[in-house]
């Protein structure tokens, strides 16, 4: 068979025109020609410079580029096919992540910037010892080579492949036949290096904030027209919303998960292990939302290279507010797959099924966008994928080169070496990960939900050293040590004696143990020395707070408790309908231990800080001011707490 012929075959049955082909081709012109004019025009002043672009960024770069980043087939692709799946409950990452935003950009990057920190592990290095530090430093490379890089490279490609109808195809080069979705994680691979390993964060930064537009503008479109083709005849968003909607909340499908943001386990098992109700509120999806926005590198790098503190945290609340348009972007193209799947004799045009729920957007795309604008969902689809791989390369660069390069193997490297290290790696991390791909996500029917657990692994004890050593005067080296040692032996023992226990609880659960374990280290540990108390005022104020999230700790614990212990002596006629608490139970009311615990830790350093005399030697100092925001904070904050109130009352 002749293979270019296939190929072109192929090409014209996808739906594309050439008009979609010429909006692809410009676009990807455009975003070449900025980010290598933008490296090409840049003096760097130092590796520094390379990593953190200079500290440069605007607010407005901060924001758009925190989320460029994020922005990926992970959660274009994955969070449709996990709403197909188990419906719009998954919108929780993405709702409970700019409420994370809020709390990171008042409370935490401000003390990261103000040290002048440029990695997370340099931090730990600092704070604790330099075992802390390498640890992490390793176990973040892991995950970005062989979850991150791996799962944005493979979703991405298989959507192009899926959406252009080249799924199966291969082309020889000489004896050997390479597949086409090698050849498209390769040309992916490409695009994002050719700008972000020669011009570093700065080149990256400044395309996001034009890729974004591309994310978003081609991402809401793409929705629009989704709800559309629901409609029918009737050609109208509200009609085919309506119809959508209607269906999947009534009749047989009353009970139906997919316009529930809180998963009831009666209602259906699968999606609940997923998304185990209350967890994804006050349960351990904050492990996974802090993980994530704040220790993560590639991430938190965005904010480190603000042009002030201001700024930074000005970015973040830019940043929640962009992420409360994501579930209109990923949720709702998914959920309207899955009702036209239930309807196929309805839409009886399409040319393909959907196989697996992650096929969900790419089947969308090229049966019910039509022409122009498929090029400019591919395009948004594209962008998503580059600006991740972008971000990633470089923060993993930054990770080797700082952490590992220039501290234990040549100390006294030159920026310029330091450099060009960082774009060496840059490569042969981009080779691991087009090599690993297949193996780890081939066979996988929601990859979202293993990126999440498998990220979870490792959150837990990572949150509780740094948030410990960044804000409890206490918290030792040993603790630290033994907390990033036993993080995932325990998850996974936990995952083999719980298996059916969804990931978030089975979190929970190894962070309630861990932060026991960490306390108890940390109060024997002797290598103290004498402290002055803060200030009265101050320690009033630390004080009254930490009697409040005392309370609330106390109340929640306590409450979860009776909620378990009435749940066992229910009788079998009880039911999610007729009591309470087995209600509570259905909606994994057990995530408020999770949630007491969290809280308490927060009241226990409080209170520790206020009244010991005594502190670890290598403890952080807090200037208190750097928690200070002005109004635009405030009135960004309102928003995404107003708007997160009003999705959970209207979809709970």
């Amino acid at each position: 068979m002749d293979t270019q012929i296939s190929l072109t075959e192929a090409l014209s049955l996808s739906g594309f025109e050439a008009v979609d082909f010429i909006i692809l081709l410009a676009y990807i012109i455009l975003l070449v020609s900025l980010g290598v004019y933008l490296g090409h025009n840049r003096r760097y002043k130092g590796a520094a410079d390379y990593f953190l672009a200079n500290n440069s960024l605007t607010w407005w770069a901060v924001g758009a580029s925190l989320i460029a980043a994020n922005i990926s087939t992970e959660q274009i692709v994955g969070m449709a096919g996990a709403s197909y799946a188990t419906g719009i409950a998954c919108a929780a990452y993405e709702i409970m992540a700019a409420v994370t935003l809020v709390v990171i950009g008042k409370f935490l990057l401000p003390v990261m910037m103000s040290r002048k920190i440029l990695t997370v592990p340099q931090f730990l290095r600092e704070r604790y010892n330099e075992g802390v530090g390498l640890a992490f430093s390793i176990l973040w490379l892991f995950l970005y080579i062989f979850v991150n890089l791996t799962s944005v490279a493979w979703l991405g490609a298989l959507a192009i492949e899926q959406i252009l109808g080249l799924q199966g195809l291969t082309v020889s080069i000489g004896e050997i036949e390479i597949s086409i979705r090698l050849l498209i994680i390769i040309t992916l691979f490409l695009f994002a290096g050719i700008y972000s390993i020669h011009g570093g964060l700065a080149s990256i930064a400044w395309t996001d904030v034009m890729q974004l537009v591309f994310i978003i503008g081609g991402g809401l479109i793409t929705a629009y027209f989704a709800v559309i083709a629901v409609s029918g005849n009737d050609y109208s968003f509200l009609s085919g919303f309506d119809k959508v909607y209607t269906y999947l909340t009534s009749g047989e499908y009353a009970h139906d998960t997919h316009f529930h943001l809180i998963v009831q386990r009666s209602h259906d098992a699968v999606a609940f292990s997923s998304m185990p109700g209350l967890a994804a509120v006050v349960g351990s999806m904050w492990l996974t939302n802090l993980g994530y926005w704040y220790v993560n590198q590639f991430i938190i790098q965005k904010g480190l290279a603000a042009k002030s503190i201001q700024d930074g945290k000005k970015g973040f609340i830019f940043a929640g507010m962009l992420k409360m348009v994501m579930p209109f972007i990923a949720i709702l193209p998914g959920v309207c797959a899955y009702y036209m799947a239930l309807r196929s004799d309805q839409y009886t045009q399409v040319q393909s099924v959907i196989q697996v729920s992650d096929d969900a957007y790419p089947w969308l795309i090229r049966n019910f966008i039509p022409t122009g604008i498929k090029g400019l969902a591919l395009v948004a689809l594209i962008a998503a994928i580059i600006s991740s791989l972008a971000s990633l390369f470089n923060s993993t660069a930054t990770l080797f080169t700082m952490d590992i390069y220039k501290k234990y193997i040549e100390k006294d490297a030159s920026d310029e070496k330091l450099m060009r290290m960082g774009r060496f790696v840059s490569f042969v991390v981009l080779i691991f990960a087009a090599i690993t791909a297949q193996p780890l996500l081939g066979d996988l029917d929601q990859s979202f939900q293993y990126i999440q657990e498998y990220s979870g692994f490792i959150y837990p004890g990572l949150i509780i050293v740094f948030t410990m050593g960044l804000f409890w005067k206490r918290a030792s080296n040993t603790a630290a040590t033994w907390t990033a040692i036993l993080a995932i032996p325990l998850g996974v023992l936990f995952k083999m004696f719980l298996p059916e226990s969804p990931f978030l609880f089975r979190a929970g659960y190894v962070f309630i143990l861990l932060a026991v374990f960490f306390v108890t280290v940390s109060l024997f540990n002797s290598k103290t020395t004498k402290c002055e108390l803060p200030p009265a005022r101050i320690q009033k104020v630390m004080l009254r707070w930490g009697a409040v999230l005392g309370c609330i700790s106390i109340f929640s614990i306590v409450s979860a408790t009776i909620v378990t212990v009435v749940n066992g002596l229910l009788p079998a006629t009880a039911t999610p309908e007729n009591s309470t608490f087995a209600y509570l139970r259905d909606i994994g009311f057990q995530a408020f231990y999770f949630f007491g615990v969290f809280v308490g830790m927060c009241a226990f350093f409080l209170i520790s800080n206020a009244k010991e005399k005594k502190m670890n030697t290598q403890a952080i100092p807090i200037n208190l001011s750097l928690f200070k925001t002005d109004r635009t904070y405030t009135y960004g904050t309102i928003i995404i707490c107003a708007g997160t109130l009003l999705l959970y009352v209207i979809f709970w």
